[in-house]
């Protein structure tokens, strides 16, 4: 079964820097493309960032552009969230994603609480 398991939140200070983790398990990572989302407290949850298979393409919010970079180790089942500069406005729940297209499926990560306070 698909599994994704996030790590690598916590408290970091405004300006600090974080990198949160996600292992994939149960299906084929290098041919899949995924995705960080987060949720904040009352607020839907968001696309931060997607990552194609290969790593050729990349994409953005506008509100973390320039300060989150996604990246991938195909090797390794895992995909990463490199967070600099944070903002108490990122504070959320950030979640791992995929789409499974061969069952119109997306999957979830338990998720990872990331607060950004002095």
């Amino acid at each position: 079964q698909v599994q994704l398991v996030e790590s690598g939140g916590g408290l970091v200070q405004p300006g600090g820097s974080l990198r949160l983790s996600c292992v994939a398990s149960g299906f084929t990572f290098s041919t899949s493309g995924m995705s960080w989302y987060r949720q904040a407290p009352g607020k839907e949850r968001e696309l931060v960032a997607h990552i194609t298979s290969n790593s050729g393409i990349t994409n953005y919010a506008a509100s973390v552009k320039g300060r989150f970079t996604i990246s991938r180790d195909n090797a390794k089942n895992t995909v990463y969230l490199q967070m600099n500069s944070l903002k108490s406005e990122d504070t959320a729940v950030y979640y791992c994603n995929t789409f499974r297209s061969a069952n119109s499926r997306s999957y979830w990560g338990q998720g990872t609480q990331v607060t950004v306070s002095s």
